[in-house]
């Protein structure tokens, strides 16, 4: 990296994707309300893409304040089912409740990242992915949810693909980086073209 670029999450999955794309980062998780602001923007109507964004570029701005030199990425993920934002399960009981809603159905992520540069947004982009999940029965996900409830408890939908929830689905139609949480190439293809990462 030609810039200093800092990483404003707690996400060890986005971490790992930079570092094995072998991008230079340093990590500094934003300290922001996500709940407060998440719970304004849904009084407000806005949509789960919009939800996203803003997210994630809070997330952004906030370190790049701090550290007006470097690129600073922002991420966010939500999940829209049915124009419904699902959060992340607080209880075993609320993640099988979830499961159970999505499960013979479709639903949407949306994987928001932002750039900010001196406190000022320079980047973004939301990706999405499809997913359908199997009609798996009570006892599964029950099973599922004890196996991996240290797990799940940090995602949302309360399940992780690139674990035991790949089980859950029949359908992917999208990046497979963008289910992790950052969408990744199209990350990549700006930096290249900024001359930040090498041609």
């Amino acid at each position: 990296m030609s810039r200093p670029l800092i990483l404003a999450s707690t996400s060890s999955i986005r971490a790992q994707l930079l570092r094995q794309a072998a991008v230079e980062f340093t990590v500094e998780p934003a300290r922001v309300d996500e709940e407060m602001m998440r719970e304004a923007l849904l009084a407000e109507n806005a949509p789960p893409r919009d939800i996203a964004d803003a997210l994630a570029e809070m997330k952004a701005r906030k370190v790049s304040e701090k550290h007006p030199d470097a690129l600073v990425l922002g991420c966010d993920q939500v999940l829209d089912y049915k124009g419904t934002l699902l959060a992340k399960p607080a209880t075993p009981g609320e993640a099988a409740t979830q499961l159970r809603a999505l499960r013979n159905d479709r639903h949407m992520l949306l994987s928001a990242a932002v750039i900010c540069e001196a406190g000022k947004p320079i980047w973004r982009h939301v990706g999405q992915v499809r997913l359908r999940m199997r009609d798996a029965s009570d006892g599964f996900i029950d099973g599922y949810v004890a196996r991996n409830w240290q797990s799940i408890q940090h995602a949302v939908g309360a399940y992780k693909l690139e674990e035991e929830g790949v089980r859950l689905f029949t359908r992917i139609e999208g990046d497979y980086f963008k289910v992790l949480g950052l969408p990744l190439l199209e990350l990549l293809a700006y930096l290249t073209l900024r001359g930040d990462l090498e041609q």
